[in-house]
C-alpha cells in the first residue's frame, strides 16, 4: 500500500513514522521516495543536523536534507531504527550517554539507530529538524509484556476514572474510554508486524485519553480526587509510552 492510499498517516507519531519506514528502507523493503513521503507526512519538510560532529560527513553546523542524512546513517552499516518515548523518572528506550538522554527527555521522544546514533526531533511550525547524538545500547520492553501492561492499565484507569465520575468532569474522556475499539488507524511500513501496528495504535489512543483528561486540573472537587485522577493517568501514560517504544523498536519485534 502506498502512502497516498493511507487515510490517516498524520495520526502516526513522527518518531514511529521515521523508525518504521527508515527500517524498511535500510532492509531494502521500500524505495527512498516512499520513505520521504511517509516520514515527512503532513509536515513541510524534515532535516537532519549534527552528523558532521559524529564524523559522518557534511559541514559542521549545517543541516542535511532528510534523505542525505539518512544516507549518512546507512553508510555506518545501520540496519534498523527504533523508538524511545521517555519521561522524567522513566527513561524507557534510552541507554545514554547523558547528552542524548537529556535531549530525548526534553523532547519526550527520540529514535535510536542500531549503529549507535540517536536522533531527537525539534519542531518549528511545520518543519522538523532531527538532531543527531551519539547513542548507546538500550534495554527495551518486550512486546508481549508491553501489550499486557497497556491492557491492564487501560482497564484499571477506566475503573478508577469511573469511580471519580469522569463523565461529569470530562464527558469526552468517558466517551473515549467507552469506545476503546475505535482506535486511531496507523499504517505500518512493510515488515512491521501487524501486532506492533495494533499495539502502537492503542498506545496512541491511551496517550490521547491522558492528554484530554489532564487538560482541566480544576475539574476535580477535592485534592484527593485530583491526586487519584493523576495517579491513574500517570500509570496509563507510562504503559502507553512503553507500548509505543516496544512497537516501534525492531530489536524486540516478534518473528514474522
Amino acid at each position: 500500500m502506498s502512502v497516498e492510499e493511507s487515510e490517516s498517516v498524520e495520526t502516526t507519531p513522527e518518531v514511529l513514522r521515521l523508525a518504521w519506514w527508515v527500517t524498511a528502507w535500510l532492509r531494502g523493503d521500500v524505495v527512498a521516495d516512499l520513505v520521504l513521503d511517509a516520514v515527512i507526512g503532513p509536515d513541510a519538510t524534515h532535516t537532519v543536523s549534527g552528523l558532521a560532529s559524529l564524523g559522518l560527513g557534511g559541514s559542521e553546523g549545517a543541516a542535511d536534507t532528510l534523505m542525505t542524512g539518512l544516507g549518512r546513517l546507512r553508510s555506518t552499516g545501520a540496519s534498523s531504527v527504533g523508538v524511545a518515548i521517555p519521561a522524567e523518572g522513566d527513561p524507557v528506550g534510552l541507554g545514554g550517554p547523558r547528552p542524548f538522554n537529556d535531549a530525548a527527555l526534553e523532547a519526550g521522544e527520540a529514535v535510536v539507530c542500531d549503529a549507535g546514533i540517536g536522533l531527537v526531533p525539534v519542531r518549528v511550525g511545520a518543519v522538523v529538524e532531527w538532531q543527531a547524538y551519539a547513542a548507546q545500547r538500550r534495554q527495551l520492553p518486550d512486546v508481549g509484556d508491553a501489550d499486557r501492561a497497556l491492557r491492564l492499565a487501560l482497564s484499571e484507569s477506566a475503573t478508577a476514572l469511573a469511580e471519580l465520575d469522569v463523565a461529569r468532569w470530562r464527558p469526552e474522556v468517558a466517551d473515549r474510554l467507552m469506545n476503546l475499539r475505535h482506535r486511531p488507524s496507523l499504517h505500518g511500513a512493510p515488515g512491521v508486524p501487524s501486532r506492533c501496528v495494533d499495539l502502537a495504535a492503542r498506545g496512541v489512543q491511551a496517550r490521547e485519553i491522558v492528554e484530554v483528561a489532564l487538560e482541566d486540573e480544576g475539574a476535580a472537587v477535592s485534592a484527593y480526587e485530583m491526586s487519584r485522577r493523576r495517579d491513574a493517568l500517570v500509570d496509563l501514560d507510562r504503559a502507553a509510552r512503553r507500548a509505543l517504544t516496544a512497537a516501534g523498536s525492531p530489536e524486540v519485534w516478534p518473528p514474522a
